[in-house]
């Protein structure tokens, strides 16, 4: 399986053109021929959970349908992140969207004290499967507890795909955790982090992958649209700007 981790400056609440954005790399990871592209953290409105109420929207939001037609089209499985509406609030939403299957959302399960006041928190780990690979994604915060790597591994995954949205000090730190997890549970890990400013702090990029010894093995610039990625089988890795 060919899965990468995508590198983007989203626009503050422009979610055209964060689509747009989007689907540039959709048709670079194509090309590729890749099996899996995650984008970072509510990559279609940027990182701003002031902004989450008015711009949250349900899964199957017309403006989407680009992605499902892609996918179809493409067999290619696309993982965008956008605030959602249920219920009882706002989700830190992944929408997944796989070949001729209807869309599914997984929703951040662990969130920051920050985040409290503009979201409400998942119940439930959504997992992809393809081949012998069963992917578990984390959002951000909950990617860096040790809680939630053991709780998908002990429902199978074998590959942890962290969508986040990290200033400096982030992913210092979530380079220190992907690597100890990925050794521990035996995952490939991916981030896909933006870069650029994100509600009051700066994201730096650096999307990485670790392999199942816990070494680093690829990594993009701070500042680069673009995405990298590994062959699950070959462990081979490459790099798109």
């Amino acid at each position: 399986m060919k899965i990468c981790a995508a590198q983007l400056e989203p626009k503050p609440g422009d979610v055209e053109f964060n689509i747009s954005q989007h689907n540039n790399l959709i048709e670079k990871a194509i090309n590729s021929h890749v099996d899996l592209i995650c984008f970072p953290e509510l990559s279609l409105t940027g990182y701003e959970p002031s902004l989450a109420n008015s711009l949250a929207t349900s899964i199957n939001d017309e403006r989407f349908d680009l992605f499902q037609k892609l996918s179809d089209e493409n067999r290619i499985i696309i993982c965008v992140g956008m605030p959602i509406k249920s219920e009882n609030g706002i989700l830190i939403g992944l929408i997944i969207f796989q070949p001729k299957l209807n869309r599914r959302l997984y929703s951040k399960q662990i969130l920051h004290a920050d985040e409290i006041p503009f979201f409400v928190a998942g119940n439930n780990q959504t997992l992809i499967k393809f081949g012998t690979e069963i992917i578990a994604p984390a959002i951000c915060f909950e990617s860096l507890q040790d809680s939630h790597a053991s709780a998908a591994k002990e429902q199978g995954a074998s590959v942890y795909l962290a969508s986040v949205a990290k200033n400096e000090s982030g992913v210092i730190k979530g380079n220190k955790h992907y690597s100890s997890i990925s050794n521990q549970y035996n995952y490939i890990t991916l981030m896909s982090n933006c870069y650029g400013r994100c509600d009051n702090f700066e994201s730096v990029g650096s999307s990485a992958i670790w392999n199942r010894e816990g070494k680093a093995i690829a990594t993009l610039k701070q500042s680069a649209n673009g995405f990298v990625g590994i062959d699950t089988i070959s462990g081979e890795t490459f790099v798109v700007n």
